[in-house]
């Protein structure tokens, strides 16, 4: 951090009231600042748009941010006009008075961050425009969205390059979540014009809790879940809009604050279910992926998913809508055959081209290893971003949540399958030769004469498919062809075949009731520790803000975030001065919503 300038500690401090950087920020911030192009992959919640915005006001000039959502646009815009921080955008939903007020700004250059997505980008005679405002640097959140090899491709990402050239001679940076090594190889030929200088941070969110579960009783499931998080924010992502809709309705039934969200919904019932979600406290959504990346509520306490994901880098992107703050936040995520059948359907009808798809399969492929994992999801999550990690212990399986046995023979026996039909064929094959099923092509090759043939019948094809996912995210398992996949033993599974090594598997059927997780009684994690009092003052504070919140038309954590209402109920500041050092509290958010805080601070029990 020495290579920063003082003021950019000092801004820190006064505009966004934080003492320090989180993890990884200063040298992304470093590097910016320095000039260079610059490609940061940092988790979800690790502050990325700290590392743009900061910028900005320390050097003083205008930056660009492409975003890809109008939700997310309006919701940093929010947050920065909250800070005291010149910020605007340009897009379909402003009304002429905003669009007078950024043009205004651009045009006397005091506007520090203008937000614009790819497609109004660009627009030739915004290019022009935007050249003589004088632009420092062009910021690409989500930049993930460039390439097909990413999980969300947008072609218009794909002219970014085109509008940098035409704006002129700008600095060029760029931040995603979710990154593989093709992904990231891609990102840096379509949108620099040179290497940039590349930052890629853990995946890891040890303030995430991770579960896994196979569908059994899925309402019953979603609501052991629910009660041990009553009054608090979440989400449940549902594989269809007419899901989405009932499992709303049941919600509410059920005594919770529920709304729905799917891109079917009337626009503008959409925005006022979005803004109840965003403004009040203790409010469910239920979703479709349509609510997603422009979603940045801090205090989403969990996250379900009564449907399964449709790959590793959704379900990342989508359980990081948990927990930004940093507190202790819960995910469920709920699996089933008829889910696996759906999202291969799925991908099998989009209109893309072969490659495109054979990647969408690979990609699902992963999550598919990650539900019948064996071993700490955790380690399995981040394996799938190529970084290593211990056991967490703190996930379902490391607790003990899930029925495991002595898999050894079984392994073998799977093994023994991959090994004598030529290590060449995937699960589909190999759960046909293990039932002792005949197929053509198993006739053809002559698998129906092999000594592992029928070996298993003892079981279902979908249960040896689940023992070789296992075996593969167990690493004794490779991918045979990364161009027409199937199964290879590596060296732990050669091991494991000759008995020199054991190995645990998980049962078919997970035992009951830990199929289901564990109901929390009491207080909400997020306010263990607070006592009697302490809880009451909270809750008051929550409903000040709310009042904030709905008179400004904000989003609740735009006011201030749950860490500092828990940080000011156990500091107890007497003034504004002591407010001040309270975490989040800069200079404009002390001198706007001081007052209303501290009075209830102060008043009387």
């Amino acid at each position: 951090m020495n290579d920063l300038p003082q003021k950019a500690f000092s801004l820190l401090h006064s505009v966004f009231g934080y003492e320090d950087f989180r993890q990884g920020q200063a040298e992304v911030i470093a590097a910016v600042l320095a000039g260079g192009p610059v490609l940061a992959v940092m988790p979800t919640g690790s502050g990325k748009s700290m590392c743009y915005q900061l910028p900005a006001l320390v050097d003083e000039g205008l930056t660009l941010v492409v975003s890809p959502l109008i939700a997310l646009m309006r919701d940093q815009v929010q947050q920065l006009r909250a800070l005291g921080v010149e910020a605007g955008s340009l897009n379909s939903s402003n009304d002429d008075e905003e669009t007078d007020r950024v043009w205004q700004g651009l045009q006397s250059k005091t506007l520090r961050l203008l937000f614009l997505s790819p497609e109004r980008l660009a627009m030739e005679g915004l290019q022009q425009a935007l050249a003589r405002a004088g632009v420092k640097r062009i910021a690409i959140d989500e930049a993930h969205c460039v390439s097909e090899w990413g999980h969300d491709f947008r072609p218009e990402y794909r002219h970014i390059r085109t509008a940098v050239e035409a704006i002129g001679n700008v600095q060029v940076i760029a931040f995603t979540a979710t990154a593989d090594r093709n992904t990231r190889a891609d990102i840096v030929g379509r949108l620099f014009d040179r290497e940039p200088k590349i930052f890629i941070h853990s995946f890891d969110r040890p303030n995430i809790d991770l579960r896994f579960a196979a569908k059994e009783q899925p309402r019953r499931q979603i609501n052991a879940f629910l009660s041990g998080h009553r009054g608090q924010s979440g989400i449940i992502y549902c594989a269809s809009r007419d899901r989405t809709d009932r499992i709303a309705a049941w919600l509410n039934e059920n005594g919770h604050e529920a709304v729905a969200y799917h891109a079917g919904m009337d626009r503008d019932m959409r925005a006022r279910n979005q803004d109840r979600f965003l403004q009040e406290d203790g409010v469910i959504v239920a979703a479709t992926v349509a609510f997603g990346m422009g979603i940045n509520k801090p205090d989403v306490r969990f996250v379900i998913h009564a449907d399964m994901p449709a790959s590793v880098e959704s379900y990342y992107q989508e359980i990081g809508r948990a927990g930004r703050d940093g507190l202790p936040s819960w995910t469920l995520t709920l699996y089933g055959v008829e889910d696996m059948a759906l999202r291969r359907r799925q991908i099998d009808e989009k209109q893309i081209d072969d490659n495109r798809r054979r990647i969408e399969h690979a990609r699902f492929g992963r999550l598919a290893m990650l539900c019948e994992a064996a071993s700490c999801r955790r380690q399995a999550l981040l394996a799938c971003f190529d970084e290593r990690a211990e056991p967490c212990g703190r996930c379902d399986i490391c607790r003990g949540e899930v029925a495991l046995y002595d898999g050894a023979i079984d392994a073998q026996k799977a093994l023994s399958a991959v090994y004598r039909t030529g290590q060449r064929f995937g699960a589909g094959y190999l759960s046909d030769v293990l039932t002792g099923t005949v197929s053509e092509a198993i006739a053809r090759n002559g698998h129906d004469r092999i000594k592992t043939f029928g070996v298993g019948s003892d079981r279902t094809k979908h249960g040896w498919s689940g023992i070789l996912r296992q075996l593969f995210a167990a690493d004794a398992l490779a991918s045979a062809s990364e161009e027409h996949g199937g199964f290879r033993l590596t060296e732990k599974g050669e091991n494991i075949l000759l008995g020199r090594e054991g190995i645990l598997l998980r049962k078919e059927s997970p035992r009951s009731p830990e199929a289901t997780p564990r109901a929390r009684k009491g207080r909400p994690e997020v306010t263990q520790g607070l006592d009697e009092t302490d809880s009451a003052l909270f809750a008051a504070l929550r409903r000040r803000r709310l009042e904030i919140a709905r008179e400004e038309g904000v989003a609740a954590y735009v006011v201030f975030a749950d860490r500092t209402l828990l940080e000011l109920v156990r500091r107890r500041p007497l003034s504004l001065a002591e407010m001040a050092g309270i975490h989040g509290i800069g200079a404009a958010k002390l001198e706007r919503y001081g007052e209303a805080f501290l009075e209830v601070l102060l008043a009387p029990d």
